[in-house]
């Protein structure tokens, strides 16, 4: 079968699949599809076609596409079009995550396995609720029980809807640590100085610059009058000099 011939059954798959499909899933299906054929498809052909059908739905002209989500392929609407299909489910697709969950499931995604005393450690407080809306929305689910710890706790994992919902194929895919401290930028803190300059603090190492352009060329002294007000004197010219 030509490559050209497979696009379309592979595109009708990945429309009515209700989850996704990966390379050999579809290779499978095809393959049962057309039985009688003396040559089977192979995943290389599959891949070929998936490659072409990723290239199609990409244009402007679609507003959906076909991409790797959640473990396999799948139809997703562009993010031009989230707000418009959003009306269709309520407030189902509106609602975020609070940032407890948030910090939850973050947890969650970098240590997994993880148990709940674990969880509780890490962010101080604790997490029952948090642990239980995860449960709920299917983003989290329970593994097993680690068997080493005293009680035998219940063990925590990231599920498909999770990597579904942040549209990536497995945790591996999920940016390192480094990377999103490296992704910050440390903004200096301006802080006004009585001469009229100003110094920047940087939050790195607290040393502070002064700008020395903006300094005043006439040097500016603040005194407390007999009224207790602050007010402003110019430096005396015979001011002792060390």
């Amino acid at each position: 079968m030509e490559i050209n011939d497979l696009i379309p059954h592979i595109e009708s798959l990945i429309f009515a699949s209700d989850k996704a499909l990966t390379s050999l899933e579809v290779t499978e299906h095809i393959n049962n599809a057309f039985g009688f054929m003396e040559d089977k498809i192979v995943l290389d052909q599959v891949e070929s076609a998936l490659e072409g059908i990723r290239e199609k739905y990409a244009s402007e002209f679609y507003p959906f596409e076909v991409r790797q989500s959640g473990g396999g392929w799948q139809f997703l609407t562009k993010k031009d079009y989230h707000k418009t299909i959003a009306q269709l489910n309520g407030d189902k697709f509106l609602k975020r995550l609070s940032a407890a969950a948030l910090e939850t499931l973050s947890i969650i995604a970098y240590k997994q396995p993880v148990t709940k005393g674990e969880i509780e450690a890490i962010r101080g407080v604790s997490s029952d609720y948090a642990v239980q809306k995860l449960l709920e929305k299917e983003l989290i689910v329970i593994t097993g029980r680690n068997e080493a710890l005293p009680g035998h706790p219940l063990v925590y994992a990231t599920s498909k809807n999770f990597m579904d919902y942040f549209g990536i194929n497995s945790a591996d895919e999920l940016p390192k640590i480094k990377e999103v401290l490296a992704d910050q930028v440390i903004e200096p803190t301006v802080i006004k100085d009585a001469m009229g300059g100003a110094q920047y603090e940087t939050e790195a190492d607290g040393d502070t610059m002064t700008d020395v352009a903006e300094i005043e060329e006439e040097e500016v002294m603040l005194s407390v009058s007999e009224n207790g007000e602050l007010v402003e004197k110019e430096e005396e010219d015979n001011e002792e000099t060390e």
